[in-house]
């Protein structure tokens, strides 16, 4: 069920058709979020599954950023290269290295960074087995690590993006998994905007073309298959505003670089943070069914930001939606349903709303009332 928004918010929100997002980009998927309002910029089939190449990498970070902070692991924990490693992912593989031994051991800190900033294979490899025994052990942690961050569709086969049957991801869901590394592991954020590292005398540089244009850039990592083309996951950070996004199916590095350029840059541009609603302020309202009162004021579980064109704001469209009407008696704090506003074609953000008052149950007068209205009017509680 649909209801209106506070007055207020329409002035500043609209209600009118939405249109189509004015950025174009050869990306055949991309995904851009800001990260301090969740308000999402833009989405061309975001949700398409495609093969992640190195893209991977943030989620086999994601695992080792998990174990190290629940005290699973340690920076100084050595982990030993084994013929597999070395073979799949060392120098002679073709793909990204950082050139380890065999049967040498590395610190975890070491092989973090040669990941991160070299994207090295042979890195991954020593890290899965040594974590979990095995290539096909550490595929199943990071997919348990995804389903209990919120990615849904992704399905991760090993720790390197190397090709494998069902090795899928969305854009959609590789900003997700971005913004959660960037959230909740800060202090190990940072090995994503380290320019270069040098283990065993050998010095490479960071992959990612978006740390030297001097645009904010400070993460994350890019990628490539034959399947699904050049791919990127970039965050920004610059005026106050941090963005998120992912790209892929792009025919070069260089298109990569700069379409990914391109589309950071309209977002930083073309966007402003509005407030919308005070922390505590009323949203809207629900029908209630069988209370006290026929409606119940909905509130955010905190203040509410967008971010919004800085032309053409008849772009968006905001409402709030809920199951109704609600079924007293309703508690304050009672989830509700949630507002929910849209940037031309794009479900740009959702915020959760609350119920910001106690309704208690009607009557018998007053819940005989909305029996008729439920009959009158085709009520489904």
């Amino acid at each position: 069920m649909k209801s209106t928004l506070a007055a207020s918010a329409l002035t500043v929100l609209g209600t009118g058709v939405a249109s189509a997002q004015t950025f174009e980009t050869r990306a055949g998927q991309a995904f851009m979020v800001d990260a301090e309002t969740g308000t999402i910029l833009f989405s061309k089939d975001a949700d398409k599954l495609v093969p992640p190449a190195s893209l991977a990498k943030l989620m086999t970070m994601e695992v080792v950023f998990h174990n190290l902070k629940t005290g699973q692991n340690a920076l100084d924990d050595m982990f030993h290269v084994s013929e597999n490693a070395w073979r799949t992912g060392g120098t002679n593989s073709g793909g990204s290295t950082m050139f380890a031994k065999l049967n040498s051991q590395i610190r975890l800190e070491d092989l973090i960074q040669g990941v991160v900033i070299q994207s090295a294979n042979d890195g991954c490899i020593v890290i899965a087995e040594g974590m979990a025994g095995s290539e096909e052990n550490f595929a199943a942690l990071m997919n348990e690590r995804a389903r209990a961050i919120g990615l849904e569709k992704s399905v991760f086969k090993n720790s390197t993006g190397l090709p494998a049957e069902g090795q899928l991801v969305t854009m959609r869901e590789l900003a997700q998994l971005a913004m959660h590394i960037w959230r909740e592991y800060p202090d190990r954020y940072g090995y994503y905007s380290q320019r270069d590292f040098t283990w065993n005398k050998i010095k490479q540089r960071n992959r990612n073309p978006l740390l030297a244009m001097d645009i904010g850039a400070d993460g994350m990592k890019t990628g490539f298959t034959e399947e699904s083309g050049y791919a990127i996951v970039g965050s920004v950070n610059r005026d106050g505003k941090r963005l998120f996004v992912a790209m892929s199916g792009m025919a070069s590095d260089k298109e990569r670089a700069v379409e990914s350029r391109k589309l950071l840059e309209w977002g930083l541009r073309a966007f402003r943070k509005l407030p919308v609603f005070a922390e505590g302020e009323m949203v809207g309202e629900a029908s209630v069914y069988g209370g006290t009162k026929s409606t119940v004021a909905l509130k955010a579980g905190g203040p509410v930001s967008l971010f919004v064109p800085v032309a053409n704001r008849d772009k968006l469209v905001a409402r709030i939606e809920y199951q109704g009407p609600v079924r007293a008696p309703v508690e304050t704090g009672a989830p509700i349903g949630k507002l929910r506003v849209w940037l031309g074609d794009t479900l740009s953000q959702e915020t959760p709303l609350f119920a910001a008052e106690s309704i208690g149950t009607g009557t018998l007068q007053q819940r005989a009332m909305d029996a008729a209205g439920e009959l009158m009017l085709g009520w489904v509680p």
